[in-house]
């Protein structure tokens, strides 16, 4: 292996080498069983004799830390434990927004039921056909040079047609600029629009990471109320530059956005010169209803970004989102990519602009919909028999929401019992309202119904802790109780 040695030319030549692999053995640097360069090779490299190298391989054997083995060389000696780690602190210090930015816990495993939302099922995804796609792409012509910062062309043209149609988005491929995730697309679009100090509007109860972000650029967000109806457009403060909605199903409650809020919106933000962030998170999943079209296709003064992303209908692992936006933030939308990321993985790209155009795509939702739609029938049916639940009505997506005083409480004995769910209340600012959300993207459809129902009896109970049966038993996961307080953010619309 190659080792990077410094040596100074004055002193004790051999002693110096030592100090450095000593070093980079208790560091951890150099690991059990490693092999340490030929004597011979690291004289040359170093311009030293090979016995200033050799005193000191030998004084390192001598002191149990290498170990030579006859015709293979010097390894780093089995029993060595490398000493902890004490990096400087540095006198950096972040500006006061990230000082106060908790870390995120780990998501725990081992939960009998997995209510957490955000999370499609990976067992559906169609991994045989998606490494032929892969495979097809991965030639020496897709490898070189430096790709577009707006995304692989074919990619842009496939969104475009597949939303045009599924969707009603209206777009062509100059339109869409592939991102990673929805969250980078967010990112951008607050770079470019948001001045420091500049008000924006999110919804609340609403998805923390969107709010978080535009805090992060130094704007004043106002929490904004939601109703039956969607975003309260009266409770819009006048200054308002930016709104950012999920009007296809509110995050988390569910509820979709009536015509005449979709209506009385947009035209707030004609007359206040505002833009609205339509967040169209894994609207693909309908179950029933006839489904309203987006704010994007109603707007005809120029006012709506669209945000969508394949975290939910494919795979978080994919990292690809993309944006809409009109002509006149286009030249700067590309600018700010190209300086934050500069291009996305072109081979994902390609492969998924074959995936959607091949009709892959819609077929994976079309299967990938029968199955959550048959656990979240399963689910209903056992919060709607429920008397002690009220549930918020909700026609897509991949979780449910039901209300009502207490439930909060109750996620970190479930937690406890081998269920996994969050909190209604971790998702409001000003508001205060009380439940759970339940997703169903996780969890199997064979423990959809059983979890539901064991989830209900906590209810009845309310905070009293039930036990999974024997064969449900599961070691308890970590971080439970950290988890339980603040689930990780891998859940929500803009994690795409």
């Amino acid at each position: 292996m190659d080792f990077h040695i410094t040596l100074d030319g004055r002193g004790d030549l051999a002693a110096q080498v030592y100090r450095q692999f000593l070093e980079a053995i208790l560091d951890g640097r150099l690991r059990q069983g490693e092999r340490l360069p030929p004597t011979r090779e690291l004289a040359r490299s170093l311009g030293i004799s090979r016995n200033t190298v050799g005193t000191a391989y030998e004084r390192l054997t001598s002191e149990g830390l290498v170990a030579g083995r006859a015709g293979a060389g010097t390894f780093v000696s089995a029993g060595v434990r490398p000493r902890p780690r004490r990096a400087p602190s540095g006198g950096g210090r972040p500006r006061l927004f990230w000082r106060d930015m908790p870390e995120p816990e780990p998501y725990p495993e081992g939960f009998a039921y997995d209510f957490r939302t955000g999370t499609p099922d990976v067992h559906l995804f169609p991994l045989r056909t998606w490494r032929r796609l892969l495979a097809r792409e991965l030639r020496p012509s897709a490898l070189t040079g430096y790709g577009t910062p707006e995304g692989h062309p074919a990619l842009r043209a496939a969104i475009a047609r597949y939303f045009g149609t599924s969707r009603s988005v209206r777009a062509d491929a100059a339109d869409v600029l592939v991102t990673q995730g929805a969250q980078q697309a967010l990112d951008l679009i607050g770079r470019v629009l948001v001045e420091p100090g500049a008000r924006v509007a999110v919804e609340d109860p609403g998805y923390p990471p969107a709010r978080d972000l535009l805090r992060s650029l130094g704007a004043r967000v106002a929490d904004v109320p939601v109703d039956g109806e969607g975003l309260r457009v009266d409770a819009l403060p006048g200054d308002a530059r930016l709104v950012y909605v999920t009007p296809s199903h509110q995050f988390p409650l569910g509820t979709p956005m009536s015509p005449a809020r979709r209506t009385a919106l947009l035209e707030w933000a004609r007359r206040h010169d505002a833009m609205i962030v339509e967040d169209d998170y894994d609207s693909e999943f309908r179950y029933g209803g006839r489904p309203l079209q987006p704010l994007q296709s109603l707007d005809r003064d120029g006012r709506v970004i669209y945000v969508g992303s394949f975290s939910k209908t494919l795979l978080p692992a994919l990292r690809t989102g993309f944006l809409v936006a009109p002509a006149s933030l286009r030249p700067a939308l590309r600018a700010a990519k190209r300086l934050t990321d500069w291009h996305g993985d072109p081979i994902t790209q390609a492969a998924l602009a074959r995936f959607i155009d091949e009709g892959l795509l819609a077929r994976h939702i079309r299967r990938a919909g029968r199955e959550y739609a048959a656990r979240r029938a399963q689910i209903i049916a056992a919060l709607d028999a429920h008397p002690g639940t009220a549930r918020v009505p909700s026609a897509a997506g991949l979780h449910l929401c039901v209300e009502g005083a207490g439930l909060d409480a109750l996620v970190a004995p479930a937690a406890e019992a081998g269920i996994a769910v969050e909190s209604l209340a971790r998702y409001c600012t000003a508001a205060r309202r009380e439940g759970l959300v339940i997703g169903f993207g996780a969890v199997s459809a064979d423990r959809a119904a059983a979890g539901a129902r064991r989830l209900l009896g906590m209810i009845d109970d309310r905070l009293s802790t039930i036990s999974p049966p024997a064969s449900d038993r599961h070691p308890r996961p970590a971080s439970i109780e950290a988890w339980s307080r603040n689930p990780s953010p891998g859940s929500g619309p803009a994690t795409a």
